[in-house]
């Protein structure tokens, strides 16, 4: 609800590293457990606990970690820039230094750890499949299927936050020293492939958190964008929005009866999005207050990244007090927030302009009053300050400056996970389910597809269904263009997709195509990213000064470094760096086909 007074360690590097610290008689595999795997993955229920692995895994690139590999994401794109945790962090990364990779926390490139670590069960589901003999071998295949699924979801994202990475496509037995880059292009061929065979095997219909056909065509047509097969995206996107899929356009759920809500409250909540009621889920993250510890999360932190930090000290009265606390009213539905990928204005304010509209009055219910907390509805919340209960006010702030952190509007139906347990005073947000597809997504997909084949009626027609569901003013075919599908990705999408990565898609197929002057050859020099987000993130483009340092980014930032360790540490082989950063003058040409 509003608030109270308004209207309502790297994988790769630790295979390694064994290597260097251990006998080759310790590396033999002896399993003396029954737990080993010579005696668990034995029959089909040894294989599907792999597959429930996979499934809790697929929550580590999300909000429920903390420094989510997701607010990393948004920290480098047009729609954020890191706040107080991040900051030094993003500071050395636009200045080139190589990170050393150790995995802390607070490390910005955590997704290569956590990409590697979790691609290890569905390689294990794959390379002992065939160890035991199944009576049906569609099991068997739906089982291959889902692992295929995973570990082309993770390797969609390592190569659009990386590009080049080395492929692994096996069970790792002992240490291992001579791992090489493969090219982006070959690991895209390899797991289209293998997606082309799962979307044949999956089922329809699976429990939540589980993979479906729908999600399975949903992730291909990404990577068919990501090859630049327009027309099999098209083809793929149209299975899904032809299957057991509709956009939810009516009241329904939890807050159903709720008059001053809408559909697109209803949408996110967390009880609702894996509902049977709920017809627009492809995929989700599944998280329940009442598992056990074992099988849940911290809680989905989403306040904690995109909520300001209403609470802090340097939030001011007119007597120079601390006006605000973290406990009582407020932080039941704020939180405990804190700035962490600090939203843009452009994001904010910008691209809800339209026509005659602008944020204030827009139509459009994904940025309607109720959905969001605007700056002017914060109020003072201690009970001994003067001020209690009236708006924040900025001038009464340590510094003006300070509003960076402490003072912006953000979507509350996008962030607002309530806190089940009334013990957790510090909590950053309860448990509960997100999206990792939704058809809403599948629509922009296909409408993008549509749109590099020069199609603009039907990208229009699949853009004007998000819109139209959201009541927001339609599009005209002529108003298509990669810039808008992008905006309405931000409208429709906000902390569901993986900003940079999406970025980075389009600017390879950008590069690829020859379009807008972009090219491969100069790619980490002149991308669409760069431009895009200079254009779009005033606090890149102005270099603005928080904190004591300047907000800077480069256009080789379209990639994330490679983490030195990895590099260092595989002595028999080359793992490439990626260029703009150190360590690039030991590369070698990426391979180019992937050995089965």
């Amino acid at each position: 609800m509003k608030p109270i007074i308004n209207k309502t360690p790297w994988i790769l590097a630790a295979i390694i590293l064994l290597q260097i610290s251990c006998s080759e008689d310790w590396l033999k595999p002896e399993p003396l457990s029954f737990y080993a795997p010579e005696n668990v993955f034995v029959n089909e229920e040894g294989f599907q606990s792999l597959l429930v692995t996979m499934r809790l895994d697929i929550r580590t690139d999300g909000f429920y970690t903390p420094f989510s590999t997701f607010e990393n994401q948004y920290c480098l794109s047009d729609l954020g820039v890191p706040g107080p945790i991040n900051k030094a962090v993003i500071k050395n990364f636009i200045t080139q230094l190589t990170p050393a990779g150790d995995g802390g926390k607070e490390n910005f490139y955590q997704l290569f750890d956590l990409a590697y670590t979790a691609i290890k069960t569905p390689n294990l589901l794959i390379s002992r499949i065939d160890d035991i003999a199944f009576k049906d071998e569609t099991k068997k295949n739906e089982l291959l299927s889902e692992a295929y699924f995973f570990r082309s979801y993770w390797y969609y994202r390592l190569i659009h936050s990386f590009g080049d990475v080395p492929f692994t496509g096996a069970e790792i037995l002992s240490a291992k020293l001579d791992f090489n880059t493969h090219s982006r292009w070959a690991i895209l061929k390899k797991v289209i492939a293998d997606m082309e065979f799962a979307v044949q095997w999956l089922p329809v219909s699976a429990v939540p958190g589980a993979a479906t056909k729908g999600a399975g065509d949903h992730l291909l047509t990404k990577l068919y964008l990501a090859n630049s097969d327009f027309d099999k995206a098209i083809e793929s996107s149209t299975r899904v929005i032809k299957g057991p899929y509709t956009l939810m356009k009516n009241r329904f759920g939890s807050s159903a009866n709720d008059p001053i809500r809408n559909v697109i409250w209803d949408l996110f909540r967390p009880e609702n999005i894996s509902i049977p009621q709920n017809s627009e889920t492809l995929f989700a993250v599944i998280d329940r207050y009442e598992a056990p510890e074992a099988a849940k999360t911290i809680g989905c932190i989403k306040a904690r990244a995109f909520n300001p930090a209403w609470w802090h000290v340097s939030v001011k009265d007119s007597k120079g007090k601390n006006g605000t606390i973290l406990a009582g009213p407020m932080y039941d539905t704020l939180l405990n927030s804190n700035g962490q990928s600090r939203p843009t204005p452009f994001y904010i304010y910008e691209i809800w302009a339209d026509g005659t509209y602008n944020w204030r009055n827009t139509p459009d219910l994904r940025r309607s009053n109720i959905c969001w907390v605007d700056k002017e509805e914060l109020r003072y919340n201690r009970t001994t300050s003067v001020d209690y209960g009236k708006p924040i006010n900025p001038k009464y702030f340590t510094s003006l400056n300070d509003t960076f952190q402490y003072y912006f509007s953000f979507p509350q139906y996008k962030t607002y996970y309530p806190v089940q347990d009334p013990a957790n005073l510090s909590s950053q947000g309860g448990n509960g389910d997100s999206y990792i597809f939704r058809l809403a997504e599948t629509y922009l997909l296909r409408a993008e597809a549509y749109f590099w084949k020069g199609d603009l009626i039907n990208a229009a027609k699949d853009i004007n269904e998000v819109r139209g569901r959201a009541n927001a003013l339609l599009v005209l075919p002529a108003e298509v263009t990669i810039d808008y599908i992008m905006d309405e990705r931000a409208r429709e999408l906000f902390s569901e997709e993986p900003r940079h990565d999406e970025l980075t898609r389009v600017s390879y197929i950008m590069a690829k195509n020859n379009i807008g002057g972009y090219s491969l050859e100069n790619f980490s020099e002149h991308n669409y990213f760069y431009d895009r987000v200079i254009r779009a993130n005033v606090f890149f483009r102005t270099n603005f000064v928080w904190g004591g340092d300047p907000y800077r980014i480069a256009p080789w930032n379209v990639l994330l470094p490679i983490p030195v360790t990895v590099i260092t540490a595989n002595t028999k082989g080359v793992i490439n760096q990626n260029q703009g950063y150190y360590g690039t003058e030991n590369n070698l040409p990426p391979l180019e086909t992937i050995e089965e």
